[in-house]
């Protein structure tokens, strides 16, 4: 499966709320994620399947989801693509509602997912 294949179905299981289900079937089990910043008591860089899915399951807990856009993918080459995530959230920590905009950069090698960055302002 080449990254635009890959980035297709990611991002129709995203838009589904099936984001396990994506990081189960589509990630390499040495895949990492690279935060812009870290998230609080957390690492920029989240090495492993397991730690993603944590890092996954946290943002879960910790946030109520009132709206999310996914858009994309746009591949680059055979090895990258990326998807656009808009969403209107509140942290469930201190009550307050923002919308978040990111950019997501995923490299692929041996038709999984290796590598996720995401792009957005720290603000």
């Amino acid at each position: 499966m080449n990254s635009k294949d890959i980035g297709e179905k990611l991002v129709a299981l995203v838009r589904e709320g099936k984001n396990v289900e994506c990081i189960n079937t589509f990630y390499a089990d040495n895949a990492e994620s690279v935060e812009a910043g870290a998230p609080p008591g957390g690492d920029r860089v989240t090495k492993g399947l397991e730690g993603i899915l944590g890092k996954n399951q946290w943002w879960m807990e910790n946030h109520e989801v009132h709206s999310a856009k996914v858009e994309g993918p746009w591949p680059h080459g055979a090895e990258k693509f990326a998807v656009r995530f808009t969403y209107d959230v509140t942290f469930k920590g201190n009550g307050q509602r923002n919308t978040m905009d990111e950019i997501g950069v995923f490299t692929v090698d041996g038709g999984k997912i290796v590598r996720e960055e995401f792009f957005y302002d720290m603000g």
